[in-house]
């Protein structure tokens, strides 16, 4: 009885330690703004800046659905610097965007010049694609519409 009760419990403390762990892994890797920037440069990496509000119901829809996409996590994580920023909390850094609506999604190179925007919702498949279009630079190359009939 005394060691079904004890197995009980290791089990327990290794649920309360690894399962934090491995939420947290399929989470995006959200920055502040200046932290990011900073980061962007420093490893030489794209920049996802996604602007939002808590009032904003398409916010909400993109968050539980689009960013909760393990390949898309996955994506963001290994190739740009995410940076999340509330409209309403950062107000200055949504002045010097020109945010007018939300969600606003905004691409920039590792040395801050911008690449494009998307303005609203954007479902799960056409942001991978996005992503990876983005990613390899192809906006250089073709257009997005000659880029999706790569895929």
């Amino acid at each position: 009885m005394k060691k079904k009760i004890l197995t009980t419990l290791l089990a327990l403390v290794f649920a309360a330690i690894l399962l934090p762990l491995t939420a947290s892994a399929k989470e995006i890797n959200w920055q502040k703004y200046d932290k990011g920037m900073a980061m962007a440069g420093e490893q030489n990496k794209k920049i996802f800046i996604y602007f939002h509000a808590e009032w904003c119901s398409y916010c909400s829809k993109m968050e539980r659905t689009t960013f909760n996409q393990s390949s898309i996590i996955d994506y963001i994580n290994k190739n740009f610097i995410a940076i999340k920023v509330d409209s309403d909390r950062e107000q200055e850094v949504a002045k010097k965007y020109y945010i007018r609506g939300l969600p606003a999604l905004w691409f920039l190179k590792a040395d801050h010049t911008k690449i494009t925007t998307l303005p609203g919702y954007v479902d799960a498949k056409t942001f991978d694609s996005i992503l990876r279009f983005i990613n390899t630079e192809s906006y250089d190359k073709m257009t997005y519409k000659d880029f999706k009939k790569t895929l």
